[in-house]
């Protein structure tokens, strides 16, 4: 740890030598007040999640210009809908691994550069098997920099500031979808899909630019011994005579997460977030698709509403993520979300103001809770296997919303609508369990206590 100086003067205070009140005056990193550089950084960490709303927002839409070129039948749509969650799952697991050995400003530079040049590739596709690689490639580089960007922000950000902070990431995600859905409600045509999957290029490119430049985390360096590095950068960016709490460390990679100390923060954050995304990613992916289930495909208000919840539910997130503790603002948001969708589990289908009212208050609960997805694994988490952390639980959470996005189609024509809401609703129910009893309240403590286990 770069050591803190004594905070208290051996001799009285009104005789204290200028180094002793120095050393007095001086802060750590995770009680700094918030700055025009985390502000910054947090808007560079915006990228991955706007991107990857936007992604699931476009094949949503694309689909349905797509289909009116080539025969896409539920197994492809289920192919294409699920790949850049396949993508998210590979890069998530490889590139946080990567991050916690050589640092995290390289990937946090690559990510963007391979999502670039694939989102463009998008528009010269001349079949589905080449449609579904480039998204699976788009999906690795989201991955790499859901774990490694929401990483270097956490590292960087002071503790009252950071769950309003990386909970922001989730606000942005959901700006990200209803932006896409604009668009797609514009560009009309047979070629229309071309332009709408390509649009991200834009964007990502943009991301990449203003990210040039962008420091490595000082946490990081204190755990790699590069003591003299991390100082340099904090006094830089955050400020003189702040100091850094953290140990160097051996870096034991993903067998720490297992071990006695962190298995069940791992597996809540996993679990958490796999809960979170399967219904949100399932029933937005084929959004038309459920509406026009529900006798509601054609009906402007109701879809102009839901657009209207997720934003809304994206602040209020952030606002309860401040004002309340994490077990029951998590506990809450779930429990709402199995009242949404039990009640369009068994209300008729001729109830529309009902089932508008439903699907509202399901989807404002669940984009609320997606501001913790990122939280929980950040503050839960030591500094040497952060990234690693962050990475395994969109892992499993975007490998298990993929099989549930590949199915969705599948069940909705083998068992029918309400069935299938009846199934997401059970998801949630578990969930809400889960975080009543396993939720831990993150909100006060400094990374050092994550990295010590306390």
């Amino acid at each position: 740890m770069i050591a803190r100086e004594n905070m208290q003067a051996t001799q009285p205070a009104s005789k204290a030598s200028p180094a002793a009140s120095e050393a007095s005056a001086r802060v750590s990193l995770d009680d700094v007040p918030v700055n025009r550089f985390h502000i910054k950084m947090t808007a560079l960490t915006f990228g991955a999640h706007f991107t990857d709303r936007s992604s699931i927002g476009t094949i949503s839409i694309a689909l349905t210009s797509l289909s009116s070129q080539m025969a896409i039948d539920p197994l492809w749509q289920g192919l294409l809908g699920s790949s850049a969650l396949i993508g998210l799952f590979l890069g998530s697991l490889v590139t946080g691994w990567i991050s916690d050995r050589i640092g995290r400003q390289k990937i946090f530079l690559f990510s963007f550069l391979l999502i670039s040049i694939a989102s463009l590739a998008q528009f010269f596709v001349t079949s589905l098997e080449m449609l579904f690689a480039l998204r699976i490639i788009i999906g690795f580089g989201i991955g790499g920099d859901y774990s490694v960007g929401v990483t270097l922000l956490t590292e960087f950000v002071p503790k009252r500031a950071r769950g309003m902070l990386v909970g922001c990431l989730s606000a942005v995600w959901t700006v990200g979808y209803v932006g896409a859905t604009i668009l797609g409600f514009y560009l009309t045509g047979t070629e229309a899909w071309r332009w709408l999957l390509a649009s991200a290029t834009i964007p990502s490119l943009l991301v990449l630019i203003l990210r040039i430049g962008t420091p490595e985390s000082p946490r990081w360096l204190v755990r790699m011994g590069r003591q003299e590095e991390a100082q340099a950068i904090v006094d830089r960016y955050i400020g003189k005579g702040v100091y850094i709490e953290e140990n160097e460390a051996e870096n034991l990679g993903y067998r720490m997460l297992f071990t006695k100390r962190y298995r069940r923060a791992t597996a809540f954050s996993a679990l958490f977030f796999a809960f979170d995304v399967i219904p949100y990613f399932a029933v937005y992916t084929f959004l038309p698709a459920i509406l026009a289930g529900f006798g509601l495909a054609e009906d402007f208000t109701a879809d102009l509403l839901l657009n209207i919840a997720l934003l809304v539910g994206a602040g209020v997130g952030i606002w309860l993520t401040v004002k309340v503790s994490r077990r029951q603002f998590s506990t809450g948001a779930f429990a709402v979300c199995s009242v949404g969708l039990l009640v369009l589990t068994f209300v008729p289908s001729s109830y529309s103001t009902i089932l508008i009212v439903a699907f509202a208050l399901f989807t404002m609960a669940i984009s609320a809770a997606g501001n913790l997805t990122a939280v929980f694994p950040a503050e839960c988490l030591p500094t040497e296997v952060r990234a690693s952390g962050i990475g395994f639980s969109t892992a499993v959470s975007r490998i298990s919303s993929a099989i549930g996005t590949f199915l969705l189609p599948v069940m909705l024509a083998g068992i029918g609508m309400q069935p299938t809401m009846g199934i997401l609703a059970g998801i949630c129910v578990a969930a809400t369990v889960m975080c009543f009893a396993w939720a831990p309240n993150t909100q006060d403590m400094t990374l050092a206590q994550a990295s010590s286990g306390e």
